[in-house]
């Protein structure tokens, strides 16, 4: 069973800075590719970040390009998302997501995914 749990949300100030963590629990996590994905109030979920389980890809969506930073930790179960330069419009819920294997392009769909934290960037 492969469980995720996301800490670090809160309320920052437009230029800011976060941190987003994601452990993920079981021993499986060296072999997951892991994402982030934010869901703003009134639109759909979009695709923000994803790391191959080596570590060796990253992939970003253009909005946070030169701003966040994924990264992740295999000894520690753990992937980041450091977010820096924050601007109103990355407002949202911000999940983590984990599927098997190495993918550099989007996987179909994601199987695991957490349950959410809610960072806010007063405009």
């Amino acid at each position: 069973q492969v469980q995720l749990v996301e800490s670090g949300g809160g309320l920052v100030q437009a230029g800011g800075s976060l941190m987003l963590s994601c452990v993920v629990s079981g021993r499986t996590f060296s072999a997951l590719t892991m994402a982030w994905f934010r869901q703003a109030p009134g639109k759909e979920r979009e695709f923000v970040a994803r790391i191959t389980p080596s570590g060796g890809s990253k992939t970003y969506t253009n909005s946070v390009k030169g701003r966040f930073t994924i990264s992740r930790d295999n000894a520690k179960n753990t992937v980041a998302l450091q977010m820096n330069n924050l601007k109103p419009e990355d407002t949202g819920v911000y999940y983590c997501a984990a599927i098997f294997g190495s993918w550099l392009s989007p996987p179909p769909e994601y199987r695991y995914w957490g349950q959410g934290t809610q960072v806010t960037v007063p405009s």
